[in-house]
């Protein structure tokens, strides 16, 4: 039995493993690590044999369905599936396999959210990042009106507008701003004439409650903590110390973190270019401290990248990140170690950002002077920290006037 399953594995995958290889080479990854993805590749070689499935009419979807069939290991980080996807993806590159065809209401919804996406980049100036949720959620509110239908805007009504935002703000924790991008997307069917009315003026505005709460922080101790437990790490350490302690001396976001370039640090001047919201560039001076963070990690971890971008994976081919949720994952687990509840379940990077804030109001500084540490553009922003600051309000508040004249 085992030599013709062998023979099974070599004729499905085997003539075009090498070509798959190469590609991984060419991105730096290991010899070790490509071998390990030719064995499990094999395995889904024999998976195809055993369903019949030839390499030309591989998909995907295909791909996938046979990947997860392969067990994968306990200790290993490696899904079967991703792997098997990304082979599929391969063979359609180099030619092997041919897209599959989209159905007419698949292509509807493809030149429909094409055209959209056009409209924010040439007409709105959105940055990437925007336009990338703005485009998720007008597909999610696609799919939950029409569902695998032909998409047919003259059909909307507020009513769905209403269902929807109904349906994700149910589900969902932080997804406040789904009225926003949806509110877009229905300005763009009125604007396109794709709609007859202003469906974008049937969004319900969600509520903000600026002083529900304090924004959550944690004590200077308990950031130092974190600090202390991520910069002394086995794994990574010098890293993600440096990622976390930007945030919580200079107060950036964690999408401003991810995105900072080797070019952005001048060394001589000590300052760095922080790439904002809004496509807006600011320059903040960067203390001793970071800088030697900044400088370890250089040194010590940061692996053979060929891009500028200045924290990269630690695992080849040391590629950007692709969002934040690197950040929120370190922070949690530095949380968890040094044995600190957050306040909420959610764990987000502003909880140092909020921090430092919060630290800055109880040393003494202004309202003022944190939101330029923040580089908030309105001071609204600001004001989430005003109850923080007691002595401030009381020096402004009016009078109370009383009967007989009292205050």
């Amino acid at each position: 039995m085992i030599a013709p399953i062998l023979f099974g594995i070599i004729f499905i995958a085997e003539p075009y493993l090498d070509s798959f290889a190469e590609s991984f080479a060419a991105e730096n990854y290991t010899a070790g690590t490509v071998k390990t993805y030719q064995s499990i590749l094999r395995k889904v070689g024999h998976a195809m044999d055993v369903e019949g499935i030839s390499p030309s009419a591989l998909t995907l979807d295909m791909a996938e369905h046979l990947g997860r069939k392969v067990p994968r290991k306990k200790t290993g980080s490696v899904w079967p599936y991703r792997l098997a996807r990304r082979f599929a993806q391969h063979l359609l590159d180099i030619g092997v396999t041919q897209p599959v065809p989209l159905t007419e209401a698949q292509q509807a919804r493809a030149t429909l959210l094409a055209n959209f996406e056009t409209y924010l980049v040439k007409h709105r100036g959105l940055s990437p990042r925007t336009i990338y949720h703005t485009l998720r959620f007008a597909n999610r509110f696609l799919d939950h009106r029409f569902g695998d239908a032909i998409v047919d805007p003259g059909r909307l009504r507020p009513a769905d507008v209403i269902s929807f935002i109904e349906h994700v703000l149910a589900g969902a924790r932080r997804d406040k701003a789904v009225a926003t991008h949806v509110r877009i997307f229905l300005q763009y069917l009125f604007g396109s004439g794709a709609t007859a009315t202003n469906l974008a003026l049937s969004v319900p505005r969600a509520a903000k409650r600026w002083g529900a709460r304090l924004p959550r922080h944690l004590s200077p101790e308990g950031v130092e903590a974190v600090l202390a437990c991520v910069r002394d790490s086995p794994r990574h350490g010098a890293r993600d110390y440096a990622m976390l302690l930007i945030m919580a001396r200079l107060g950036l976001r964690a999408a401003e973190v991810i995105a900072i370039q080797l070019d952005d640090i001048d060394w001589r001047a000590g300052e760095l270019l922080v790439r904002g919201k809004g496509k807006l560039h600011d320059r903040v001076p960067i203390s001793a401290e970071v800088g030697e963070a900044l400088c370890r990690y250089l040194r010590e971890e940061r692996g053979p990248a060929s891009c500028r971008t200045m924290f990269v994976t630690h695992r080849a081919p040391y590629r950007p990140f692709k969002d934040s949720q690197i950040v929120n994952a370190v922070l949690k687990d530095a949380l968890k170690a040094t044995g600190q509840k957050p306040v909420t379940p959610y764990v987000g990077s502003h909880l140092l950002r909020h921090s430092l804030a919060t630290q800055l109001v109880n040393s003494g500084a202004s309202l003022d002077e944190v939101g330029d540490v923040l580089r908030h553009r309105s001071r609204t922003s600001t004001m989430i920290y005003a109850r923080l600051d007691i002595d401030g309000l009381r020096s402004v508040a009016m009078p109370w006037p009383v009967a007989g004249g009292a205050q």
